[in-house]
């Protein structure tokens, strides 16, 4: 029986036997365990008058969750991605720089690849995330899964890196002399792009904390 599984048992044990938490944690820790193994091992029986201990609800992994998430964070990223591609070619077409010779057939090329992108890639995330939406809504207990808190936390990390990134390129350029308005307006639409979907999952982990 690995360690864990001993913890597990003997708390539910300890507190069938009407043993009180103060009482538990002291043994516990007087035996070696750490206060962050022995305050889990008690969160996860509730705190209420019951003649037997209840278990709390506890995250849940889901091999379909998986794929699904997985599907949906590659459409989110590839959304956000080619959007903020497409608005910099906008950018640099309506203000051209006449440094930049023979650009505009790449320019094309890549808004072309941007458009196919989006209109694959969009719909597919509205069309997964508005599911999760109402399956969240029809089953609260869906936010305990522990696939949808990585796909919400992974995100929020790279919202976060994406939003740091953008800052410290807008200080070299300051700091440089090349604080362009078409720089400017690039750094606007990724620092946009960014902070829209980190609110939305921040709002999303928010609830799912909520939840646990």
């Amino acid at each position: 029986m690995r360690p864990s599984d001993q913890l597990a048992e003997f708390t539910r044990e300890a507190l069938a036997a009407g043993r009180s938490r103060d009482d538990i944690r002291a043994a516990l820790a007087q035996s070696g365990w750490a206060k962050n193994e022995v305050a889990e091992a008690l969160d996860a029986w509730a705190d209420i008058d019951f003649p037997t201990p209840v278990p709390r609800p506890r995250p849940y992994v889901s091999a379909r969750e998986a794929f699904f998430y997985g599907i949906m964070f590659v459409a989110l990223a590839m959304t956000a991605w080619h959007l903020v591609a497409l608005l910099h070619n906008l950018i640099d077409h309506w203000i051209t720089d006449p440094l930049e010779e023979n650009a505009g057939r790449y320019v094309l090329s890549s808004t072309r690849w941007s458009i196919a992108a989006l209109i694959v890639f969009a719909p597919t995330f509205l069309v997964l995330n508005r599911r999760t939406v109402q399956a969240t809504k029809a089953d609260p207990g869906k936010r305990r899964s522990g696939v949808r808190k990585w796909f919400g936390y992974v995100t929020l990390f790279l919202a976060s890196l994406s939003l740091l990134g953008d800052l410290m390129a807008v200080i070299y350029a300051l700091l440089s002399g090349e604080l362009t308005l078409r720089f400017i307006l690039k750094a606007v639409v990724v620092a946009g792009v960014a902070g829209a979907i980190f609110a939305y999952f921040r709002q999303e982990a928010d609830e799912a904390r909520d939840a646990a």
